[in-house]
């Protein structure tokens, strides 16, 4: 709302010196009002706002000037701007000439390509743009010129020859939205659907029919026809269009069942399944097609579809937990057990074979991602279960993927931390595994689970000292911290860390010191020796210096230290970083006012 309001009174302001003052002449208005903002997106609205305020001859000339700029790095902005501002023109006639070079323009862009070589669809940017500036061209003249006769016939002939999908596609939709009332619209749509080679055409033909004649009787007969075709996508795009626009015609119903068995395509079959537990969920044969489906056909996302269908709509059938259990251990493709062991886990948690599965699929399957769900699946539904606990930790301990070794010691220490095992097999893998995110995330668990350990410091304290990952240096330093402050060997480890060869962990350790042991005398030293001798050297604006962190604590903690001030003088002329000899200098004159 507050952006709206904003845009108006700039507009207005402008407006008010174009016509009231008259202190903004209308090359002025089109030099420095559009001529700097038409390429920033952000600024239209207010020049489509002033283009709606002002006499449409000066609008003419504003398109004129907007026309004339080179857009093509912009997208051709410009052009797509000033039919915008021809909109806003309450009588066109006044600029009509103008108006019809800009319609020329556009049926130009129809035509666009880039001026250097490219491969059509193998370059994919440079297709992507072309087929954008096309498209968008197509779909502008249809709607800011729809009042023409002309443009009917010119997008039908788009629609019909051009020899670009893409464009014969916004055609269409460009027919479909601005003259879906004209006779002939339908036959080229009817044409389109089957004659066209683009499959894309092909299916937003049908989709065009069926949006703007749902329940014209000649439109299901059509469609009727369609499903037979020798393209898959028609036939697709047909079967799909019956369900939704003729759901209560038991034709429609017929011919789903026929296809989702008799049809050779598996994403034909798909939406015939989906059309049928969308529309007919309530038929005797649907249940058994599902159920058929689910373990027979041959198509993968089919398989799939039917188990999640299964599932949700027939969820207290007996056999809908066999047949889920079923394709959770023996379907050949991932995918399709994942999608059964989770309907099994949402739909069948209270019953006992729900859970065996589930433990055979967390230990047993070949695909990560299945045992993963399970993984998940068991400690979600079944935290109580004996063998769950000891499954987790298996898991955490000899999984050979380290998405499951990191989920099941998330899990284990949410779910089971007051298992005996648990706090022993999270410092193994704090300290044994080979991936650094399950190290990272073992150390972790250990310290907000396991701080009162006797071994959880000793691994902090060897994880803070002698991993080579730069992350898990960084969170032991800080947990060493936050939980062992006592320990008389955490302040020696984190003295050592900041001289640590690494920048980034020298300024970690600098500021757990500060942190955690503030106001300690015996620590001046370690922070005027960073402040002063640490060897950081800047390679980007945004790195952290320690030197500079160093001089921040010794002002915040030791601003009466008789060092402080020498120290600070030297760092304001002397230091080769400018940002700290800044900080320096600031900070000087304050202390010394």
């Amino acid at each position: 709302m507050h952006r709206t309001f904003l845009e108006y009174f700039c507009a207005w302001e402008f407006v008010w010196q174009f016509k009231e003052t008259q202190t903004l002449s209308i090359e002025e208005l089109k030099n420095e009002v559009f001529g700097k903002h038409w390429q920033d997106e952000a600024w239209h609205e207010v020049l489509l706002l002033i283009a709606g305020m002002i006499e449409p001859r000066f609008v003419g000339e504003i398109i004129e000037y907007l026309m004339a700029q080179d857009g093509e790095e912009e997208k051709f902005v410009n052009l797509f701007l000033a039919a915008k501002c021809l909109v806003e023109v309450r009588n066109r006639s006044v600029i009509a000439s103008t108006a019809n070079k800009l319609l020329d323009k556009f049926k130009d862009l129809t035509k666009y390509d880039l001026w250097y070589y490219y491969v059509p669809y193998q370059d994919e940017e440079e297709t992507k743009l072309v087929q954008e500036i096309r498209t968008q061209a197509v779909a502008t003249v249809g709607a800011i010129w729809k009042d023409n006769r002309d443009t009917f016939h010119w997008l039908k002939d788009l629609a019909t020859a051009d020899k670009s999908g893409n464009v014969r596609r916004s055609a269409i939709q460009a027919l479909a939205k601005n003259f879906k009332d004209d006779p002939d619209t339908r036959t080229i749509f009817q044409d389109r659907a089957t004659a066209d080679k683009s499959e894309n055409v092909q299916r937003a033909a049908i989709v065009a029919l069926a949006r703007n004649f749902p329940n014209d009787p000649d439109t299901q007969t059509f469609f009727l026809d369609c499903t037979t075709a020798d393209n898959s996508d028609v036939r697709c795009a047909a079967i799909r269009a019956l369900a939704r626009n003729f759901p209560d015609d038991p034709n429609t119903c017929t011919i789903l069942k026929a296809h989702v068995y008799a049809d050779k395509s598996g994403n034909v079959r798909l939406a015939a399944i989906q059309g049928l537990t969308r529309n007919f969920p309530n038929d005797p044969d649907t249940h058994t097609i599902l159920q058929d489906r689910a373990i027979g056909d041959y198509n993968s996302d089919v398989r799939r579809a039917a188990i999640e269908t299964l599932a949700s709509n027939f969820p207290d059938d007996a056999n809908t937990g066999t047949i889920l259990q079923y394709c959770a251990t023996d379907d050949k493709n991932e995918d399709v057990r994942l999608a059964a062991i989770q309907a099994l886990a949402r739909n069948f948690k209270y019953d006992p074979n729900t859970c065996t599965t589930l433990q055979d699929r967390a230990t047993a399957d070949k695909s990560g991602n299945v045992r993963l769900a399970a993984i998940q699946a068991l400690a979600k539904n079944f935290k109580y279960d004996p063998n769950t606990c000891t499954i987790l930790q298996n898991c955490a301990t000899a999984d050979k993927s380290k998405n499951i070794r990191l989920a099941a010691i998330q899990t284990l220490a949410r779910s089971f931390k007051y298992d005996a095992n648990t706090c022993t097999i999270l410092q193994d893998c704090a300290t044994d595994d080979k991936n650094e995110d399950v190290r990272l995330a073992a150390i972790q668990a250990l310290a907000s689970n396991f701080s009162d350990d006797a071994n959880t410091g000793t691994i902090l304290q060897d994880c803070a000292t002698d991993d080579k990952n730069e992350d898990i240096l960084l969170a032991a330093i800080e947990t060493l911290a936050s939980n062992f402050p006592d320990d008389p060997n955490t302040c020696t480890i984190l003295k050592d860390q900041t001289t640590h060869d690494d920048s980034d962990v020298r300024c970690a350790a600098i500021q757990v010191l500060a942190k955690h042991f503030r106001y300690q005398p015996e620590l001046f030293d370690t922070y005027y020796n960073c402040a002063f001798r640490d060897p950081f050297e800047r390679k980007q604006s945004s790195n952290t210096n320690p030197r500079r962190i160093a001089l921040e604590i010794i002002i915040k903690q030791f601003p009466q230290h008789d060092q402080t001030l020498p120290l600070l003088r030297d760092r304001a002329e002397n230091d080769p970083d400018k940002k700290v000899r800044e900080f320096a200098q600031k900070k000087l004159a304050q202390l010394e006012k």
